[in-house]
């Protein structure tokens, strides 16, 4: 599939992919799409009857330019290599055998600052929107719990269909020198693990701010917060590969859709976490680096060698209960049906 990588056929590769896509998206949201656009308008009334201004689209729009910014500019390797990595050093050489070892550990400590600056960026709307809005809950912002099982069938469904698509995407050689970030990550166990914890963390954050918070504070919106948060989302995947920059589009309607569906991150959350370890582990897999060492340092050894099988478990696990879905919808149907007295 070395074609693929040509410039003059990729650049158009996800045009076709979004016009399969879109319909199939339409098909699935639009009931959401209507009830997000009939909200907002009810809203807008409110708001012109009673004289006022929703001012929550400035507070967003102005907190989302100074974090982005921020995170850019103090997130990245040049200020960690300028500013914190000569601390770090003088840390260690002031105290050897501590916890500080760069020479073991300085590119997982330039991982842990950038999760640790999104993480932080993405959670500053939750410390400070109650400053602005005092009425507004802050549970609203998708954290709420209640019916998450209930939507568990729609994380399956984005499983099953993006389990094939990793299999095929992690074949590229883009895709296989950039995942995982932390080009340690196969180590050992000890740095797989800890990579993944400040991976995923900044995931949860990352839902909560754009799926979350973004979509609670553009409501008067419709369904057009969608579309307004699917910009920055997809910008933050510039330096990525160019087809995942590209598919963070999709991603981010689906994602954003899905959200304002069950009112809550957590299946969003769930569905980027998922593939996101998988791409690792995919990575990992085709150069054959994934981890067996238990720290860098030991000689004891964990193999684990099922990880293929793992990855055809979970989507089968998801095939299942989407077919458990399908089975009890079927079920019902022949039961009204049977309820339902005839002419």
């Amino acid at each position: 599939m070395q074609w693929l990588e040509h410039p003059a056929v990729k650049w158009a590769i996800p045009l076709p992919l979004l016009a399969l896509v879109a319909p199939l998206c339409w098909l699935f949201f639009r009931g959401t799409w209507r009830e997000l656009d009939a909200e907002a308008l009810a809203l807008r009334r409110d708001l012109a009857a009673r004289g006022e201004v929703d001012h929550r689209p400035m507070v967003a729009l102005t907190l989302l330019a100074l974090i982005l910014t921020m995170q850019w500019y103090y997130g990245q390797p040049d200020f960690f290599e300028n500013v914190l990595r000569p601390a770090i050093l003088r840390r260690a050489h002031a105290h050897p055998g501590g916890f500080w070892n760069p020479d073991l550990y300085d590119e997982l400590y330039l991982r842990g600052w950038w999760g640790l600056t999104r993480i932080v960026g993405y959670v500053v709307p939750v410390a400070v929107w109650p400053l602005f809005f005092r009425r507004d809950r802050l549970l609203d912002f998708g954290l709420r719990t209640r019916g998450f099982l209930a939507h568990a069938w729609i994380y399956a469904m984005c499983i099953g269909v993006m389990v094939p698509v990793l299999l095929i995407v992690s074949r590229q050689p883009d895709f296989a020198d950039y995942y995982p970030m932390y080009k340690l990550a196969g180590r050992s166990w000890v740095d797989f693990g800890v990579w993944e914890l400040i991976y995923i963390g900044q995931f949860f954050t990352l839902e909560i701010f754009f799926r979350g918070f973004w979509l609670r504070a553009m409501r008067t919106f419709g369904a057009g917060a969608i579309w307004s948060m699917v910009v920055p989302y997809c910008m933050i995947h510039y330096g990525k590969p160019y087809l995942e920059a590209c598919a963070a589009v999709v991603a981010g309607v689906v994602l954003g859709s899905l959200a304002m569906r069950t009112r809550s991150i957590y299946a969003g959350f769930l569905v980027h976490g998922t593939v996101a370890i998988l791409m690792d582990v995919l990575a990992l897999y085709r150069r054959h680096g994934l981890p067996v060492a238990l720290t860098p340092q030991s000689s004891r050894h964990l193999t684990f060698p099922y990880w293929s099988s793992l990855i055809w478990m979970a989507w089968a696990v998801a095939l299942a209960v989407l077919a458990w879905k399908v089975l009890r919808k079927m079920a019902r149907g022949r039961r009204f049906a049977a309820a339902t007295p005839g002419p």
